[in-house]
């Protein structure tokens, strides 16, 4: 190594050290702005819930409340329907839907994705296809037939469609199922198991980190859903959370209650990360496997 290397060598590595830093600092200001402007809102909703109507309204700009008031979350039992009928309302869909739902999407899964089917793939694109077609282009016609046969004002037009399974977590399923090796089919067949046992003995339970995820993809779906209960349920004793808050701050046009809104989006949106918390890990590990083929 010539004298002139050695020279402009410690310059090199100070100024890559420089680099690193200067990249770090700039990674790390970006990822604090995200967060930032990702927790924030939440935060004001929070402390918002506990300020008074027209500390709420003023305008002056106060994160914090004069003096911490749970008086919105008590009026929230005087709403019509009560907020928590709304909840109870919401926690019925949640249980008449997804563990039906999730089901038979994992076992119409199973089925095209290990079993030998005649045209399965014509039939999981014809399935898939219908994924295209807006939601505006069938509400007409769904809302129609619903009134016909009576169901608008009962909670049945937002279950009995969920029973039939989700095509998008149908294809989720699919992709997480080629990741499962073959192998264990056929030692269920030389064991002499049918499907349907190889199904719910074997390929339920491996598939379930994927359950996990989706369920949780699917459980915020219908919690957060405002447009179909709000179509179907309007007027109605089973309106569900997001339904009763919209019908809530509608009421409020003249006479704002901004924390009386704030908190009941607290207490509904409680749930949602819990579950999360508790399910994230199966998130990555759904995302991992569903990239793995047998």
């Amino acid at each position: 190594m010539s004298p002139l290397t050695k020279a402009l060598r410690p310059k090199k590595v100070k100024h890559n050290r420089t680099g690193r830093v200067i990249r770090a600092i700039i990674v790390w200001a970006l990822v604090a702005a995200v967060a930032f402007i990702t927790v924030f809102p939440y935060a004001w909703m929070i402390l918002t819930s506990f300020k008074g109507r027209l500390e709420a309204m003023s305008m002056e700009i106060k994160l914090f409340p004069e003096t911490f008031k749970l008086d919105s979350y008590f009026a929230l039992t005087d709403q019509d329907p009560s907020f928590v009928r709304a909840m109870l309302n919401t926690v019925f869909l949640e249980l008449a839907v997804v563990p039906a739902g999730t089901f038979v999407t994992a076992l119409a899964a199973f089925a095209f994705a290990k079993m030998r089917l005649p045209h399965k793939r014509f039939w999981l694109l014809f399935l898939m296809s219908g994924m295209m077609v807006p939601y505006a282009a069938l509400m007409l016609p769904q809302y129609r037939a619903f009134s016909a046969i009576g169901w608008v004002g009962t909670p049945l037009p937002l279950i009995i469609p969920g029973l039939f399974g989700n095509v998008s977590m149908m294809f989720f399923f699919i992709q997480y199922l080629k990741s499962v090796p073959s192998a264990l089919i056929e030692a269920g067949r030389v064991d002499g198991a049918s499907w349907f046992g190889i199904f719910v003995r074997i390929m339920l339970p491996s598939m379930f980190p994927a359950i996990a995820a989706q369920v949780v993809f699917w459980f915020l779906g219908i919690w957060n859903d405002y447009f179909a209960p709000s179509l179907y349920l309007s007027g109605s004793n089973w309106l569900t959370l997001q339904a009763l808050l919209a019908q809530i701050n509608d009421n409020m046009q003249r006479m704002p209650d901004y924390p009386l809104v704030m908190a009941g989006a607290v207490i509904s949106s409680i749930p949602i990360i819990v579950i999360y918390i508790a399910c994230q890990k199966y998130f990555v590990q759904s995302l991992a496997m569903s990239g793995m083929k047998d």
